[in-house]
């Protein structure tokens, strides 16, 4: 096949298909695997990807590392081998300990996203099959319909009424109408994307209509492609990143100040710069939390395989620190609080008495719209079998949330007509006439307010309504125009009953015990939404409409939406700006929904919920996808994202206090010992055993309790824990020395090994107090984190009776020692557990 013209909608179709070798039948399955392979996935790559080797030297760029492997060289030159071999040695299982738990989480997160990748309906030897996105390649031909996304740049081989949203391309929000046309060459000097009316593109979304697409760019190549980086929206950083951020800025003046008082303290005093550079190196190796990003890789990814056991991916991982913190959630009330399993009810005219002709223009309109067909069309069809065959459409004015209302224009060879069908009251307000069964006529004002007590009776019953209305046309009337929806004759209401879900109401109380308020945004009225409210003895605070929320202004939005949990016949538009003023608030906002218009709302949501059957656009700009439609998967979800939030947080307040705690020994020790109280490599095995027993920290249980509110970043809580456990680690620590030094008189490599037991087991088996707010003998941990904790602790005990522990300056401690150390560490975990208590009872 030949290379194409990037402005391939010039091109003859015969000749585009010639030049792709292609058929409106599409390719065989054969020719398609040879082309994947000569063009590649059919994929944006705004970022490259990087190879295991890149993602494994991209961690010896981390200037600590950067410094300690110039300390090892410096010790090399110095002919101090055994620091060198340790140093090295360290560094690696450091940095292969970091890569090897970071790249099998984020390995297994996208095995999670890819079970959600968009898929296309493709021709493939004359028949349709459905196939991955990425597995596009020119001269594919695809069957489009309403609500899919347009997969690659191609142009149309036949198209029925298709509509287009492509604001991401041009930023003009009103449908495009497309048509599968040849251009002419005087369109040749007009902006491409204004005159390609035959062709669509990669990224934008069908309004309405169908066609069959012939694939001609794909990838990077495509108009997109050449685009995305200017498109890509980066998705607003959580609370979570962005104190998490602050947090790390905190740390590193608090190791820089630290370090630099052990530096000037050994210097005053003139002992080694060798050794007292790789001591003060060594300190802020032990401070800086360098597996931070191991941690929480680890733990979101664990969370999303838990997601997944519970019918929820997780597309974008940092949307679990917002999912814990989460305190309103915003839905729609079709599928989620109703059974989505709508019937028709009735179809009444102006009498309030049954009228077949109402359901026959129901019917019709239904059936030959090309807009995404919703619920209720599907009930309309599948009532009864009405026969319209001599009927055909000439043209449609899609639906459409200003208008809220579809029309089309039909003929069957003895009459021509619109057919309108939408909101009751809009579909009122465009009518001048009525009809029934016994009468028709004019609308006076009184007609008019009867029309409107008839659907507000119907819809405090619980009905779900459409206005139904209609109007001759002249046969040359070929063309379906906006101002064809004036001066209408009403012919009546088709009536909808959707039954509400009853585990819905358990649902929204197991949220409401969760502390998280539902709040209910629809284009229903509220009168039906109402009577919903009532089945399921959901309270309703407040109600605003979309006429209300349109009139008001940012601040006074803000003063109702504090006491409004209702919002009936808002637009997409009208519940993104909900949303914004919720987030302005202070509000952590989830938004569920699954529509073509939803796709802005859930991508301004903190965060967004879609489901996998809803429409792509809406899949696409989710960062949760729902398997089963109903509240108690967002309800499993959130429990699951408040148990990460807590293992993260938990690993926080580990490692600040206790790396404090050392850190503050470390300073005071300085002082007052006459060596240094722990060697260089001694520190740096101490960090390593310490740091490699926190990575079972993702995988602990978490108690039930903290799951029961939302969880909110809060670092001077962090701060004030670490300032408090931290010294009191200190408290212990110098006890220790003054035992040593004063009581037993140790040498200073005793001293040393004696530190190295002491500090080690203090400071890994704190976790087992940290970890929870109630008793350690009533919060069981998990097993992977016990045993992990205490094998390490054990290795610490014994490495200084091993070959390896001369290599590392320690010596054989005493029997009495381990009486010494075993007291030291229950009082240490005794009195840890009483202030934790006091702690979390006055200052928490």
């Amino acid at each position: 096949m030949l290379p194409i013209n990037h402005e391939f909608w010039y091109t003859p179709l015969p000749k585009l298909l010639k030049t792709l070798t292609a058929t409106p039948k599409g390719l065989d399955q054969k020719e398609a695997i040879n082309r994947l392979k000569i063009f590649g996935p059919n994929e944006i790559s705004t970022t490259k990807e990087r190879t295991v080797f890149y993602q494994l030297l991209r961690r010896l760029k981390n200037p600590l590392v950067i410094l300690l492997l110039l300390t090892s060289l410096v010790s090399l030159l110095l002919k101090q081998t055994s620091d060198f071999f340790i140093i090295i040695v360290m560094v690696f299982m450091s940095v292969a300990l970091d890569f090897f738990q970071e790249y099998t989480a984020n390995q297994a997160a996208k095995k999670l996203r890819d079970s959600i990748t968009l898929k296309a309906k493709v021709l493939r030897e004359g028949s349709l099959r459905v196939i991955p996105v990425k597995e596009l390649v020119p001269g594919d031909v695809v069957y489009l319909k309403a609500g899919d996304m347009i997969p690659a740049d191609g142009r149309l081989i036949w198209e029925n009424h298709l509509f287009i949203n492509q604001a991401i391309l041009t930023g003009e929000s009103f449908p495009v109408e497309k048509n599968a046309v040849d251009l002419p060459d005087s369109q040749k000097d007009k902006p491409s994307l204004e005159v390609a009316v035959n062709s669509v593109f990669m990224g934008t979304s069908v309004i309405s209509g169908e066609a069959h697409m012939l694939v001609c760019v794909t990838g990077d190549k495509a108009y997109l492609g050449n685009i995305a980086e200017s498109l890509k929206q980066e998705h607003p950083p959580s609370e979570f990143e962005l104190e998490t951020r602050k947090f790390g800025f905190f740390l590193m003046k608090v190791t820089i100040f630290l370090v630099l008082f052990v530096l000037m303290v050994n210097i005053f005093f003139h002992r080694p710069w060798l050794e007292t550079f790789l001591f003060a190196l060594a300190l802020a190796v032990g401070m800086t939390p360098e597996f931070l990003p191991m941690v929480m890789s680890v733990t979101l990814s664990r969370g999303a395989k838990n997601m997944a056991k519970k019918k929820v991916i997780v597309k974008r991982l940092s949307a679990i620190h917002d999912l814990g913190g989460m305190n309103i959630l915003c839905t729609d009330k079709t599928g989620t609080l109703t059974e989505a399993k709508i019937q028709i009810a009735g179809h009444i005219d102006s009498s309030g008495k049954e009228n077949e002709r109402v359901l026959y223009l129901a019917y019709l309109n239904s059936y030959f719209e090309t807009g995404l067909k919703n619920p209720m069309d599907e009930a309309i069809l599948n009532h009864e079998q009405i026969k319209i065959d001599e009927w055909k459409k000439i043209d449609e004015i899609p639906f459409d949330f200003e208008r809220r209302r579809v029309s089309v224009l039909l003929d069957n060879g003895r009459e021509r007509m619109t057919v309108v069908k939408g909101a009751p009251e809009d579909i009122i307000s465009i009518c001048t006439h009525y009809e029934n069964k016994n009468e028709g006529g004019t609308i006076t004002p009184a007609m008019r307010n009867k029309l409107l007590d008839l659907y507000h009776q119907e819809s405090k019953k619980g009905f779900r309504m459409l206005g139904i209305a209609w109007q001759p046309r002249s046969e040359n009337h070929d063309k379906a125009v906006i101002d064809d929806e004036t001066n209408l004759t009403f012919a009546g209401f088709a009536l909808f009953y959707d039954p509400p879900k009853l585990e819905a109401s358990k649902a929204l109380e197991n949220l409401k015990a969760q502390k998280i308020d539902v709040y209910i945004l629809t284009g229903d009225s509220e009168d039906v939404t109402q009577h919903l409210c009532h089945e399921l003895n959901i309270s309703v605070k407040g109600i605003l409409t979309g006429e209300e929320v349109s009139s008001l202004d940012d601040h006074s939005l803000a003063m109702r939406i504090r006491t409004t949990n209702l919002y009936c016949r808002v637009t997409p538009s009208q519940k993104r700006r909900i949303l914004l003023e919720l987030k302005s608030l202070g509000y952590v906002v989830g938004f569920l929904g699954d529509g073509i218009n939803d796709a802005p709302s859930l991508y301004s949501a903190n965060v967004g919920i879609s489901v996998d059957t809803g429409a792509d656009v809406a899949k696409e700009a989710a960062d949760l996808i729902l398997l089963q439609h109903n509240l108690d998967v967002v309800h499993d979800a959130v429990v699951e994202g408040r148990k990460i939030y807590s293992n993260i947080i938990k690993y926080l307040m580990m490692m600040t206090s206790s790396n404090f705690g050392n850190m503050f020994s470390m300073a005071g020790a300085s002082l007052v010992i006459p060596f240094l109280p722990m060697l260089p490599t001694q520190i740096l095995l101490n960090n390593l055993l310490y740091d490699t027993s926190q990575t079972a920290i993702p995988f602990d249980n978490v108690d039930p309790e903290s799951t029961l509110a939302p969880q909110q970043w809060n670092l001077k809580l962090i701060v004030k824990f670490m300032l408090i456990m931290g010294p009191l680690s200190s408290i212990f620590d110098f006890l220790l020395f003054f035992i040593m030094l004063k009581v037993i008189e140790t040498p200073p490599a005793l001293f040393q090994t004696g530190w190295f037991m002491e500090s080690l087991a203090t400071q890994i088996l704190i976790i087992f107090v940290i970890r929870t707010r109630k008793s350690i003998f009533q919060s069981k941990p998990h097993v992977f984190l016990a045993t992990s904790a205490l094998l390490l602790v054990g290795l610490g005990m014994v490495i200084p009776y091993t070959p390896l522990g001369s290599y590392f300056g320690f010596v054989h401690p005493p029997f009495y020692f381990f009486m010494i150390l075993v007291g030291i560490i229950i009082v240490y975990l005794t009195s840890a557990e009483r202030v934790k208590f006091w702690f979390y009872r006055k200052i928490a």
